[in-house]
């Protein structure tokens, strides 16, 4: 059985950072198969005003067209000319929430993911998205730096 592998991208050089370790653990392991995610943050609480709210599905499908040109696309065919077998998946929701929702649809059997480079009060006082999805997930988290 083909095991799967979620590697949580961001769009910035430490999802590239994820997506190589993912790589290299595939060719370690074998029959793997690589299941490359971006989450585009969005709460479902947030106040919008009615015109914003006319508005939201098609920016919600104009957000998802440009992650998969922009960044899963060129990481799904990165890894076709390694020879690994992925696809790609686009939501919106919260970051870990949302990784470990995918995990468990794909019956991963771990996450991967790259160290959070924000800083700061907002840090210390929420966390990060990489610190609730260690904390919260399903699977095995691995953190790459």
């Amino acid at each position: 059985m083909t095991e799967k592998i979620v590697v949580g991208m961001d769009g910035h050089d430490s999802g590239a950072r994820a997506l190589d370790f993912g790589a290299n653990l595939v060719n370690k392991l074998g029959d793997c198969e690589l299941v490359v995610a971006y989450v585009i943050e969005w709460s479902p609480y947030s106040f919008q005003t009615a015109e914003e709210n006319a508005e939201r599905h098609s920016r919600r499908e104009e957000e998802i067209s440009t992650a998969l040109e922009r960044v899963i696309n060129p990481a799904l065919e990165q890894l076709e000319g390694k020879g690994i077998k992925a696809n790609g998946v686009v939501r919106h929701g919260d970051v870990a929430d949302t990784l470990n929702a995918i995990a468990g649809e794909n019956k991963a059997s771990q996450i991967i993911v790259a160290k959070s480079s924000e800083g700061g009060f907002t840090k210390r006082i929420f966390g990060s998205s990489t610190t609730n999805l260690v904390m919260s997930a399903d699977v095995p988290v691995t953190v790459v730096n």
